[in-house]
């Protein structure tokens, strides 16, 4: 998977390893932006799993988990998810909000993940790919240890100027405490990118849908106030142009 060359600027991930409750109570950092977007993105990945396995039995692995947004939710509508993750912080906060009960957090790395082959019937990659300078072998692993017909879901931007502006610029400029670095042009990634990506690597081609924020009175205030409030939220939109959600089944 080609890279842009400039690569001076690396991706601050230390800011996942010391949230504590930040994860769930901040309205004031861009970590309220993450659990507005799983307000979108969990239902959709459910109905995707509904679709595909109806009542049959199917394994999750949520890669990059932090405290659980998707793991948490996916658990509570009966599947068994198992989430994964470096940051020892954000598994115990993750597992301190699972009411289910069900989830297993393990530490773990995405470029080599613990288990063994086709050991699940879906891997989530949301918010991840764009945050490791090698995105291809991520998606290498997903492929590894899912299951033939396995589902793979993943959440990235596209790099372009669009991106930059909003999605960089704009929530260092209007969105309060947002850290230095927390995303970096170079690693976001073009949709062509994760398609050549997901073909090398055994899934068929993925189905994409955009999302934005919706530009209600929640988002104009969050410009003003600097703060997410809990009322502020995401639509899909068919242009890729900022982020994308996307799934890819793998081929039997």
């Amino acid at each position: 998977m080609r890279r842009s060359p400039s690569r001076a600027v690396a991706v601050n991930n230390d800011i996942y390893f010391a949230l504590g409750e930040h994860w769930y109570a901040d309205k004031d950092s861009p970590v309220a932006l993450l659990r507005a977007e799983s307000k979108l993105r969990n239902p959709w990945i459910a109905a995707r799993l509904d679709e595909a396995f109806a009542d049959r039995p199917c394994r999750v692995l949520d890669v990059g988990c932090g405290a659980g947004f998707l793991s948490n939710d996916i658990a509570l509508r009966g599947r068994d998810v198992t989430g994964l993750d470096i940051a020892t912080d954000a598994l115990a906060v993750a597992h301190a909000h699972d009411t289910s009960g069900r989830v297993r957090y393990l530490e773990g790395d995405a470029l080599a993940l613990p288990f063994e082959d086709d050991s699940f019937e879906a891997v989530c990659a949301m918010d991840l790919l764009e945050h490791v300078e090698s995105p291809g072998r991520a998606i290498a692993e997903a492929s590894r240890v899912l299951t033939p017909g396995g589902l793979f879901f993943f959440h990235t931007f596209d790099r372009n100027f669009w991106s930059w502006l909003v999605i960089i610029k704009g929530v260092e400029l209007f969105v309060r405490n947002a850290p230095e670095h927390m995303h970096v042009l170079h690693l976001f990634l073009k949709p062509r990118e994760v398609r050549a990506a997901c073909a090398e690597h055994g899934f068929q081609k993925p189905v994409l849908v955009g999302i934005r924020p919706k530009l209600t009175l929640p988002f104009w205030r969050m410009l003003v106030t600097g703060r997410v409030a809990g009322d502020f939220t995401f639509t899909f939109t068919r242009s890729t142009r900022l982020g994308y959600t996307g799934v890819a089944r793998k081929r039997g």
